[in-house]
């Protein structure tokens, strides 16, 4: 599948989690290998080029990876990028309603938890952390942070809208 927005135009929106730990999956069989049969605790965020994702979902995704409880295994699908890897994770998520951006965890293999897109476009991203780290608290024992704070607190971009990317000419 083509993706829909210009791939360096959102390459920032990538490098956001990427710079935090998290492991961009690009396809069906990324996405398999990251959660058929592995046992611990995973996260998939479905990155989004909306003005939500940007200011609320990915810096608390960000924020909520500097706990002190994590889970085993940080993953991310770029909703409209990742098309093929997104529509498999959406599959593993198959009791919720698909939402871009949204946040699952999963423990050994299972869905156990789901931030979607209806409540995160109600938060700021500090409640999105404060959500995301009481579901690692409860699911989760790999040691935090993931990356360290300065790290982090250099990562996150200003939002852009999405309305002003250009489409994928590929």
């Amino acid at each position: 599948m083509q993706p829909l927005y210009d791939l360096d135009a959102v390459r920032p929106m990538s490098l956001e989690l990427e710079n935090i730990g998290i492991v961009s999956l690009k396809t069906s069989d990324d996405v398999d290998n990251a959660l058929k049969n592995k046992p611990g605790t995973a996260i998939i965020v479905v990155n989004s080029v909306c003005g939500c994702a940007a200011g609320h979902a990915r810096p608390g995704v960000g924020l909520a990876l500097q706990n002190n409880l994590i889970p085993d295994h940080l993953f991310t699908v770029f909703a409209g990028v990742d098309r093929e890897a997104t529509q498999r994770a959406r599959e593993y998520m198959s009791d919720v309603p698909p939402s871009s951006p949204s946040v699952a965890l999963f423990k050994d293999g299972q869905l156990v938890f789901m931030l979607h897109r209806r409540q995160i476009e109600m938060m700021d991203a500090e409640d999105v952390a404060g959500i995301l780290i009481e579901a690692f608290n409860e699911y989760c024992t790999a040691a935090g942070p993931s990356v360290p704070l300065e790290k982090f607190q250099d990562n996150f971009t200003p939002p852009q809208c999405s309305s002003r990317l250009p489409k994928y000419q590929g």
